[in-house]
């Protein structure tokens, strides 16, 4: 799953970000208003955490601006104003949730997963097919009950295809999924973590194929 965080504090946005990473995320960061935007139209993502005193004007326009066209990514504010007024405004402007600065970074870190977890976001507590489960918070995969050794990127390839089930989901939406912007990233990158996983999933005995479908991208059945 892909993160955007808009925070102007550079420190405590790498911080957020180096935490979040280490749960499974890849995520993107901006530190000004019109660079998040710039950020946040150009890609899909499956959450966002938003400050709202930012160099360049209020987080809250950026809110308001990316509601205004339809775009319904949940949204974190991020904060120091922790007067009820200012909470009531962030939500009434379409944030899904508030947390004021300081915070602890588990407390930020399991709002977001309670965001994703919402029905219709992007964070089911169990994915499942056939003898394959993945439990999404735990970041752990079993097959048959067996518990699969899988790396950080062969789990977020099984959550993309567990979450497409039956439906191709193409080499560049992968790609969007395993990296974020300031990754490097092979042109063979996502086949290698395939090619990966089907081998772990075929040695563990696992009743689920993981076909490819030339020019078009991935298929779990």
């Amino acid at each position: 799953m892909r993160l955007l965080i808009i925070e102007d504090n550079q420190r405590l946005c790498q911080a957020v970000a180096q935490s979040l990473r280490a749960q499974g995320f890849a995520v993107d960061t901006a530190t000004s208003a019109s660079d998040g935007l710039r950020v946040w139209r150009a890609a899909d993502y499956d959450a966002a955490v938003l400050d709202l005193m930012l160099p360049d004007g209020s987080g809250l326009n950026a809110l308001k601006e990316m509601r205004d066209r339809g775009n319904v990514t949940p949204v974190l504010i991020l904060t120091a104003l922790g007067a009820i007024e200012d909470r009531v405004r962030g939500l009434d402007c379409g944030a899904d949730d508030y947390l004021v600065k300081p915070f602890a970074m588990q407390e930020l870190i399991a709002r977001l997963r309670a965001l994703l977890r919402r029905p219709g976001a992007a964070l089911g507590r169990t994915l499942t097919l056939g003898s394959v489960k993945l439990d999404t918070s735990a970041r752990i995969a079993t097959v048959a009950g067996t518990q699969l050794d899988l790396t950080r990127s062969e789990l977020i390839v099984l959550e993309a295809l567990l979450r497409n089930q039956g439906r191709v989901i193409s080499k560049e939406r992968l790609a969007e999924c395993l990296y974020d912007f300031e990754q490097e990233r092979s042109a063979n990158s996502v086949e290698t973590q395939v090619h990966r996983l089907r081998k772990k999933l075929a040695a563990a005995g696992a009743d689920i194929s993981v076909r490819t479908l030339r020019g078009l991208g991935y298929l779990a059945s």
